[in-house]
């Protein structure tokens, strides 16, 4: 707290500058550890930096106001570090993600108490060692690596003020009541983000970013699809352009050339996947392609799925309602517009949601009345901007404090204070 805003910039910067210079370094070291393709894997170490040089300009824009008092009095706030903050991050996102928390915590001017998942250790790692050759003083930062028993002693330590966490909804929940409401919070949890694709949408394009959304990163990603629902005009057409472009999907170690789609990140997930196909089987739902673990040749060393459909769901089927974290689609059939956003809006999660249609006036009352935090019109529901703010909605979030964008970001990781001054002696 004690450190100018100015030098807590610089600091950043400093850090962001380490970052690029060992970016073919966490490149290849990212591709180990979590398994993205190269092309993934580059994408968010480029990404990192730019996020810590966003952050380093708000160091300095954490800014009061003034308010009309009588005579030549004066009223004005301060906006103060809010104290330690505990940063409890996942593994998909590993530097990317606690760029996010980290960045704005030390702009503000807070010491952090980072615990980065036990899948990707050595991404977080890397991170605290770029900002501490950048200059941060190490009583500034500390890394606690190991489970979810570290994450947990994190969250329930009194002397930290806040705690910011991304994960599953179950582990956010539990955060949420260790915490309490004497100390600050902020969730990002879990997602069953839908596409909905209008009659008259382009159906090349829906399949595309259906795609591009449900089985980049392998599907392990909060704002990946997992769920298409379909007017019944289109819904076999869509159903049979989707499935063959996830058919024609490379698979294969992240650093292969030609690659579209890595490993699933442990064992834990493979486990997750493979019981949810089962799931949707016996639930009585059509598996259309995938499905299946991949052991030929060197895929037998990774955790390699086939991108899986399922059509012929009904609403409250497992596979429809619950966050799946993997590549598995539920496709849905819906008689109307109308239906459609009333089966997309038909989960506990509200974190994205996309449509896919011509029709402007389509489009906006579906933005309207979705009831997902972020909405994307004709893109896919992953992808952001750090510009602008990022939550969910119901189970996907506390809804109090959202992240990345400017003076909203700034807001968790600072307290209020208010001064009366009577200039008189």
């Amino acid at each position: 707290a004690a450190t100018a805003p100015e030098r807590r910039a610089a600091i950043l910067e400093a850090a962001a500058a380490q970052l690029e210079s060992m970016s073919d370094t966490l490149v290849d070291e990212l591709v180990r550890e979590e398994g993205k393709t190269r092309a993934e894997a580059t994408m968010e170490v480029s990404r990192t930096p730019m996020n810590l040089r966003f952050y380093a300009g708000e160091a300095t824009r954490t800014v009061g106001a003034t308010y009309p008092a009588p005579g030549a009095n004066l009223v004005y706030t301060l906006r103060e570090p809010i104290g330690i903050v505990g940063a409890i991050t996942p593994w998909n996102f590993p530097l990317n993600i606690p760029s996010r928390k980290l960045g704005p915590a030390l702009a503000a001017g807070n010491p952090v108490l980072f615990k980065p998942s036990e899948i990707t250790p050595l991404m977080g790692q890397r991170l605290v060692e770029a900002l501490l050759a950048a200059g941060l003083s190490p009583g500034a930062i500390a890394l606690v690596q190991g489970n979810g028993v570290a994450g947990a002693a994190v969250a329930a330590d009194a002397r930290v003020a806040a705690v910011t966490f991304t994960g599953s909804t179950e582990v956010g929940r539990a955060i949420h009541r260790v915490v309490g409401a004497d100390r600050r919070v902020q969730l990002e949890m879990g997602g069953k983000n839908p596409v909905v694709v209008a009659a008259d949408a382009d159906l090349d394009k829906a399949a595309a970013l259906i795609v591009k959304g449900a089985f980049g990163l392998s599907g392990q990603a909060c704002t990946g699809t997992s769920r298409v629902v379909a007017v019944e005009s289109v819904h076999d057409a869509l159903l049979a352009r989707v499935a063959a472009r996830a058919e024609s999907l490379r698979l294969g170690p992240g650093d292969r050339a030609g690659v579209d789609m890595g490993p699933l990140a442990s064992a834990g997930q493979l486990a997750k996947f493979l019981d949810y196909v089962r799931i949707g089987t016996d639930e009585g739902a059509e598996m259309i392609c995938g499905g299946v673990e991949l052991t030929d040749d060197d895929l037998g060393r990774g955790f390699f799925v086939r991108p899986t459909l399922f059509a012929n769901t009904q609403p409250r089927m497992r596979i429809v309602q619950e966050e799946v974290f993997g590549p598995l689609v539920a496709f849905q059939r819906a008689a109307s517009l109308d239906d459609a956003i009333a089966l997309a809006n038909d989960t506990e999660f509200g974190l994205s949601a996309a449509i896919v249609t011509r029709n402007l006036a389509d489009a906006m009352r579906f933005a309207r009345q979705s009831q997902s935090g972020l909405v994307k019109i004709n893109q896919p529901t992953t992808g952001m901007a750090m510009n602008a703010p990022f939550g969910g909605y119901k189970s996907s979030s506390t809804r109090t404090f959202k992240e990345q964008a400017g003076q909203t970001m700034m807001e968790f990781y600072t307290s209020e204070k208010t001064v009366y001054l009577d200039p008189a002696v």
